[in-house]
This record gives structure tokens, C-alpha cells and sequence, in this order.
């Protein structure tokens, strides 16, 4: 149930609009509009609106001509009278003065040879006849039909049909094109049209929107220099790192780094995820690289930016490959070739960042490709004030707000970490009808980031009471063991997955650990587990996390960092794969029963110091029963132990 927080951190994001399916996989920054778009010149438009007025014409032409054939030949108007009087018209159709009909018995068509005869007939009666043609016309038993003896199609109905084909034509089309965008991502086959620039005043940052990385700021303000004034490099003789490898935990503000030193130099700025390059089709990937560059060098000087650059950039071959990828190495076979490219002339630096940069390809680290390479680290406390100050530039605050004592409790938080706590407390001043944003504010933000949201969840009170005493125990070994982080807040209402918290966090950063102080670490997890024993005479679930960060801590320990006097200064267990392929079962099975052997020391002392010190772990206990949440302040009194200046006692072992 033992929360404790170390370097659990995110990429800083970065205000991008939205891209569309048609788009190409980058986004630009600081092109102006109409640059940079790189789309095949098409012909006038009045040459393709002349091909399909020509087709039209033809079609119409064709069904008119059909219409003109199939017709009924046209007969005079007597040449029907006389059939009518003979009685071999079988039907009509009259429409004003226009006749059809049909005859029962053919007979030749006048002013025809003999051989060319008609039975359907068309006729136009005088508008002067005086015939009572409908009395004849029954009189001879003629059918008078509502509807015509011959359909034809008139005008309109000629247009619609003559232009369909052109029409499905188009539509198909359409969807064709669509389609292939879908399936390879936007591009196209030959990469698709690129997407309009994005306004650069919207977009651009700058390094006063970076804090807390000054020494990375001044490592690559070399590349800004060289960007602004390439010409004081070129008379010595020196010429730009044609690539820069940011590599460091996620939320460090790589990709804002990367974007800042492009808004510093005022050069265009091209950035893709290195994801999107890869597709099921095999050489779209190395299209779209190439597309890229040609786009950069069009532009330059510029910046092209690939994040998680790990993605594409593994390692060929080893233990980390499994099976194989052509599209994966194809891509990155040319993100190589066109970085050899590059004669340093150009203005084009290739900025790539990634969370693992011990799994890249050799090929990409070596001087020539991305010639240097700077780690970006979490911020340290001066670091996390500054990052505090810029994101709550637009955030009014209190005046009890204190950023520096903020900064003092949230070590190995990054960027991303500090700008969500922030934004946490503003959503609650809010929440709360606030015009601004007080201490109080950024304490609940704070606990909801660290222990989670709290749960609607009413405990039994057997439940609770076990639930007191296990937070209990936690808090009072690791406020008495030497060296240990002082307990920050210890709560019993359930948040996230657990029944409650305890959260311990260091007075100052550290970067480093002796054994001393990881033995404590191992001890406080297993406090709780080791008070449920010793006051309930029972072992709950509720001790899985605490079980599982012991055994990590224990192993670490035994068989990476040589803290083991039976295992030596000896890795026997590496950070992937499979740890057999670099010891051997002796030796593993010796690993496991030093961890073994170690966790029940941890457990046993664990038990001994609460025995000693039950009076204070009752102590705990009952005022987590009355308050539910106690602060460094109340845990310590509880516990009758002062929170600072304290002498540190020995363990019991």
C-alpha cells in the first residue's frame, strides 16, 4: 500500500494544431504561407474542364445518334388516315397533335423502295382537319393507349445519361485516392500534398519557455549560434554537428528543447515521431525521409526534429532485435544516407530525441550522423522553481503561494510532472469558485498527483482499523530509520488501487544510494505487512505492491550493484533479457537465495523495531483512525518524535 515517488516522468507537450489525413507526417513551424509546400505543379484548370466538356459532347452526341436510329420513321398524316379507314392500326398515342401508333400488318413506307416497310409509325395531325378521328378510330377497334407506343428520352434525360459515366468516373476516383491515403497514412504512394504551414507567430517558443536544463541550454546554444551566423564557423573552418541525440527519461522537455532552439535561431522547424514514417507498405518509410530532407534542404537553414527516434532507430541484429522489420531498417537505412548527405554547408541540424538511447543502432552514433549527444535530465530544486515560475505565468496566485517550498517537496518531478501540478490546481480554484490559486490548492493537487483520486468506498471498521495499522507502520519505521526520507503524509482513504498511503520524499535530491540506505527502504516497505502481523496476527494482500517493491529493491541490490559479500561486485542480472545468456543457474539460484536471505533480515528487523516501538505505532494508528489524513507536522507528534534535528537511532537487527 507504500506510495513512494522517484522519477516517474512524461514528455512535456507541445501546443501543435491538429493535423489531417491528408497532411504529411511532419509539422512545420516558422514557414511562411505558400513556402515550403512542395506539391507537383498541376496544368490549368481550363485544359481538364476542356477534356470533360469533350467527353460530354461525344457521349451526348452517341445517344442522341442511338435515340435518332431506334426512332419509328415519320409517316403523313394521310398515310395514316388511310390505314385507320382500313383497320390495321392496332393502337395510338396522342400527345396535342402528335401521333404514335402501331399497325397490325406491316405495309411500305412511302416515298421508299417496296422492300422498306414500317409497323410503328409517328404522324403530326393538321391543326385544320375537320375529321372525327376518335369516332373512326373505334369504329375500327383501335386501342387509344395513356401512355406512348415508343419511349423516348427527351433533352434533359439525354444530358443526365451522357454525363453519368463522367461522373462515376470522377467518384471512383475520388474514393480511389481517399483510400490510399487511409491505408498509407496521409502520404500517398509518391508522399500525397503537404499540408499548409502553420502560422509561426502562434507557435514559436523560445528558451525563456524552457527552464530548469540550463546546462543543456548553453550545450546546444552552439547550434543557435552557428544557425544565426554560420559564417564565423565557416572562416575557421569549423562546421555545424550535422546531428544532436537528446536522450533522457520522458517528461524532461525534450521535445521543447528541440522546438525552442528552432523558435531561438528563427529558422523553420520540421518535426515528425519517428513512428510515423513506418507503414505496412515496405518503402513509403524511406519515401516520406526522403521527402523530409528535400523539404528541410528547400528551406534551410532549418531544423528537423524525430521524436522517439528509438522507434525506427534499434539496433540491427542482437539480442534486442526480434524477427524483422524491412520497412523499420529501410527507413532507418535512409535516415543514414541522407545524414552522409550532408556536407555541413547546408544549414540543416537533424535534432532527435529518444528514452533509450542504449538500444540505438551504432551506425546513428557515430561521429558524422549525430555527432553529439546531451543528456536531459529531471530539473533539480533551483530547476523546478523555474519551471514552476514559467507555467504559472498566466496563473494568478495567492500571495501565501510559495513556489520555492513547492519546488522542495516535489523531487524527481520533470517538467511535464510540474506543469500538470499546476494545472491541477488551477482546475480546482475553479472548481471551487476562486479568482485565484492558493497554497491550499496546490496541496490537494499535489496529494491527488501523488496518492490518486480519492474513492467513494465506506470501509468495514475491521477493515479500517487494519488499514490504520499498516499506514502506521509504515510511517514509524521510516521515520525511524537512519538516513531515511522524512514521511511526507500518511493517509487511509482509498485512492486509485490502494486502501490508503504513505508518502516519503527526501529533504534534498539525491542521485545516489548506499546499501545503508536501500536496507532502510526495504525495511519501511515491509512495515506495513510486519504491523498486521504483529498486531492482527495475520498477512493481508493489502502487502503485494510493498512485497514487490522489496523483492526489486533486493535484487537490484544482489545482482546489478554488488551490494552482496556471497554474489562480489559482480552484474549477474542485466536490465533486458534474459539474465541466462550472461550468468549461469549456479549462479542465478545463488542470486535468488541472497535476496531471499536478505528480505527476511529486512523483515525480521522490521518486526523487532515496531515491538519495541508499539506504543507509538498504537499512537499512529489511532489518530489516522480519528483524522483520516495527517500531515508531516501530525504524524510526527503522534509518533512523539521531532521532525527535524532528530538523532538517528540504530536499527534493531
Amino acid at each position: 500500500m507504500r506510495h513512494e515517488f522517484r522519477n516517474g516522468e512524461r514528455d512535456t507537450p507541445s501546443a501543435q494544431p491538429p493535423r489531417r489525413a491528408t497532411d504529411t507526417p511532419w509539422r512545420t513551424e516558422g514557414v511562411r504561407d505558400g513556402e515550403g509546400s512542395g506539391a507537383p505543379q498541376r496544368g490549368p484548370w481550363w485544359r481538364l474542364a476542356l477534356w470533360v466538356l469533350f467527353g460530354y459532347l461525344v457521349a451526348f452526341g452517341l445517344l442522341s445518334l442511338q435515340d435518332g436510329l431506334v426512332a419509328p420513321p415519320q409517316v403523313p398524316y394521310t398515310e395514316f388516315t388511310d390505314q385507320v379507314e382500313a383497320g390495321n392500326v392496332s393502337e395510338v398515342f396522342a400527345r396535342g397533335d402528335s401521333i404514335q401508333g402501331t399497325l397490325r400488318q406491316p405495309q411500305p413506307l412511302p416515298g421508299q423502295p417496296p422492300e422498306r416497310t414500317y409497323q410503328q409509325f409517328t404522324t403530326e395531325r393538321p391543326t385544320f382537319a375537320q375529321d372525327d378521328l376518335l369516332a373512326e378510330l373505334e369504329r375500327t377497334g383501335v386501342t387509344v393507349r395513356a401512355t406512348p407506343v415508343v419511349e423516348q428520352r427527351g433533352l434533359l434525360s439525354n444530358l443526365l445519361i451522357s454525363f453519368a459515366p463522367v461522373l462515376l468516373l470522377i467518384a471512383f476516383w475520388i474514393w480511389l485516392f481517399r483510400r490510399q491515403q487511409n491505408l498509407l497514412g496521409g502520404g500517398g504512394l509518391l508522399g500525397g500534398a503537404r499540408k499548409k504551414p502553420v502560422d509561426p507567430e502562434t507557435v514559436r517558443v523560445t528558451f525563456d519557455d524552457v527552464a530548469g536544463i540550463d546546462e543543456v541550454e548553453r550545450e546546444i546554444s552552439e547550434i543557435v549560434d552557428f544557425l544565426k551566423d554560420p559564417e564565423k564557423y565557416r572562416r575557421l573552418g569549423a562546421r555545424v554537428p550535422k546531428g544532436v541525440l537528446l536522450a533522457g527519461p520522458p517528461g524532461t522537455g525534450k521535445t521543447l528543447l528541440a522546438r525552442a532552439t528552432a523558435g531561438e535561431a528563427g529558422v523553420p522547424f520540421f518535426s515528425a515521431s519517428a513512428s510515423e514514417f513506418i507503414e505496412m507498405i515496405v518503402g513509403v518509410g524511406a519515401q516520406r525521409v526522403r521527402e523530409l530532407f528535400a523539404e528541410a534542404r528547400k528551406r534551410a537553414p532549418a531544423i528537423i526534429f524525430i521524436d522517439e527516434l528509438d522507434t525506427i532507430g534499434r539496433a540491427r541484429g542482437g539480442v534486442r532485435t526480434v524477427g524483422g522489420h524491412d520497412e523499420r531498417e529501410q527507413t532507418l537505412n535512409q535516415i543514414l544516407t541522407e545524414m552522409d548527405g550532408f556536407s555541413g554547408s547546408e544549414g540543416v541540424v537533424v535534432l532527435a530525441a529518444t528514452n533509450r538511447p542504449d538500444v540505438l543502432d551504432p551506425a546513428l552514433q557515430r561521429p558524422g550522423r549525430f555527432d553529439r549527444t546531451i543528456m536531459v535530465h529531471p530539473p533539480d530544486q533551483e530547476g523546478r522553481a523555474a519551471i514552476l515560475r514559467v507555467h504559472t505565468r498566466d496563473v494568478p496566485l495567492a500571495p501565501d503561494v510559495d513556489l520555492e517550498q513547492i519546488a522542495r517537496t516535489t523531487p524527481g518531478m520533470t517538467g511535464a510532472d510540474l506543469a500538470n501540478l499546476v494545472n491541477e490546481a488551477a482546475i480546482l480554484a475553479a472548481r471551487r469558485g476562486l479568482e485565484i490559486v492558493g497554497t491550499r490548492e496546490f496541496g490537494d493537487a499535489l496529494e491527488k498527483v501523488q496518492l490518486g483520486t480519492a474513492r467513494s468506498v465506506v470501509l468495514p471498521e475491521a477493515e479500517r482499523r487494519r488499514t490504520a495499522y499498516h499506514e502506521a507502520g509504515h510511517a514509524l519505521l521510516g521515520m525511524l530509520q537512519p538516513g531515511a526520507d522524512p514521511v511526507r503524509k500518511v493517509s487511509i482513504i482509498p485512492r486509485g488501487r490502494s486502501l490508503g498511503a504513505t508518502v516519503s520524499t527526501p529533504e534534498s535530491d539525491r542521485y545516489g544510494y548506499d546499501e545503508r540506505y536501500l536496507r532502510g527502504r526495504i525495511i519501511g516497505a515491509l512495515g506495513g505487512m510486519a504491523a498486521e502481523e504483529l498486531v492482527f496476527g495475520v498477512v493481508t494482500t493489502g502487502s503485494e505492491h510493498d512485497l514487490e517493491t522489496a523483492t526489486r529493491t533486493a535484487r537490484a541490490m544482489v545482482g546489478r550493484w554488488g551490494m552482496s559479500e556471497r554474489i562480489g561486485p559482480v552484474s549477474v542480472l542485466p536490465q533486458e533479457g534474459d539474465p541466462r545468456a550472461v550468468a549461469s543457474d549456479s549462479m542465478l539460484a545463488a542470486v535468488d537465495d541472497e535476496v531471499r536471505r536478505m528480505i527476511e533480515e529486512c523483515y525480521s528487523a522490521a518486526r523487532d523495531l515496531l515491538r519495541e516501538e508499539r506504543a507509538r505505532l498504537d499512537a499512529i494508528a489511532e489518530r489516522l483512525l480519528e483524522r483520516e489524513t495527517l500531515d508531516e507536522a501530525e504524524v510526527y507528534a503522534a509518533a512523539g518524535l521531532p521532525t527535524a534535528g532528530r538523532e538517528e537511532p540504530a536499527v534493531t537487527s
